[in-house]
């Protein structure tokens, strides 16, 4: 699992630009990084797009977020519009990919090749081989999809490391998603790279604490690569109320201002605190130590159980021996010890409220 914060930064995405704006401090102005953008071609750069761009990653990395560069969009265009990568010739997407490993590949960054596609665009292919070729560091590639798409695009592929799934935008808890792509082979890193935004489309959905299963779903599930979190309107950096989105997409009663604040962020944030200083180097998930809940095992050294009613816990009488004595179980919704102890003997918690126990030698 990935222990740090990313960003992911949508590169040009669509094929028109604002002839009257070329800003995003303006309402319904964008920038594009290449002047033939409009026209499928991204052979015209715009030096300036990038020596702005250059300041905002500097922002991104002096708070430990790491970027998450997709060179051109393959899926839903800024405010519906068309987007570039199902049209951009391969040479030129190829040489995208290479520029943008020069420009920011000898610092933290994960490479997304397609995004919300299919992953079979013409270009992509290509433009991983040319990360795999260029990347001294060799940062983690991958694919992201669309929700009705198959997410295993490039399995074999040697360039590919990880998977990212999507599960739309209705307030659907549809973690089975995740658990396909982690018994795929060859084995890659998976995740649900794009679960429903906080108050997306309407106030309310997936709000709070369903942030916070969502999560723990996907974790528990077999996206141990991490979890992801998106907020409506701050997706789209909504400058304020007024600016128009289609409706489906933003929160109406927010900009990104308000979005960054937004209940369920807490949640999947804490995930990565009660992670900290646990042997999780290679954890799977497991079902096979207690009767029908949801965990994650390191084999010896870790064993993690996500109950999202509480109740009691009762270990399978004739594994709990092979795991660790020492456990903690703690209140997800805050991170705090509710209460630690040693053996494997059944736990009774309160019922109603989510818990996740922790067995570790630590």
């Amino acid at each position: 699992m990935i222990r740090c914060k990313v960003a992911e930064i949508w590169l040009s995405t669509t094929h028109v630009g604002n002839p009257l704006e070329s800003s995003r401090t303006e309402r319904d102005g964008f920038d594009v990084g290449f002047e033939d953008l409009p026209d499928g071609h991204i052979n015209q750069i715009n030096i300036a797009y990038f020596q702005y761009l250059d300041g905002l990653v500097e922002i991104l990395r002096r708070h430990e977020i790491v970027p998450v560069w997709n060179p051109v969009f393959h899926g839903y265009g800024w405010k519906g519009l068309d987007t570039a990568g199902p049209v951009i010739p391969p040479i030129e997407y190829a040489r995208y990919c290479r520029y943008l490993v020069a420009r920011y590949g000898a610092q933290p960054a994960i490479w997304l090749v397609s995004a919300d596609g299919d992953g079979l665009a013409p270009g992509v292919d290509p433009g991983g081989w040319e990360i795999e070729r260029w990347d001294a560091y060799q940062h983690p590639t991958g694919i992201h999809y669309a929700p009705h798409q198959d997410p295993w695009a490039y399995q074999d592929r040697p360039w590919l490391d990880f998977q990212w799934c999507q599960t739309g935008h209705n307030g659907e808890h549809v973690p089975q998603r995740v658990a396909m792509m982690w018994a795929k082979r060859p084995v890659k890193a998976v995740a649900n790279g794009e679960p429903t935004y906080e108050h997306i489309g309407e106030v309310g959905r997936a709000a709070g604490w369903w942030q916070g299963h969502e999560a723990w779903s996907n974790l528990t599930s077999g996206g141990v690569m991490g979890v992801v979190y998106g907020a409506g309107s701050l997706w789209q950096w909504r400058l304020d109320t007024e600016e128009k989105h289609e409706a489906w997409c933003m929160a109406p009663h927010a900009s990104w201002r308000e979005a960054l604040y937004f209940e369920g962020a807490h949640y999947v944030g804490l995930i990565s605190r009660i992670f900290d200083g646990l042997p999780f180097d290679g954890m799977t998930p497991d079902y096979r130590h207690t009767y029908g809940r949801a965990g994650l095992i390191v084999p010896g050294k870790l064993f993690v159980v996500y109950l999202p009613d509480g109740g009691t816990l009762q270990l399978e009488r004739m594994r709990k021996h092979s795991l660790p004595r020492r456990y903690w179980v703690i209140d997800p919704t805050n991170g705090a010890v509710l209460a630690s102890g040693e053996g494997h003997d059944p736990i009774e918690m309160t019922t109603g409220a989510p818990r996740v126990v922790i067995y570790a030698d630590v």
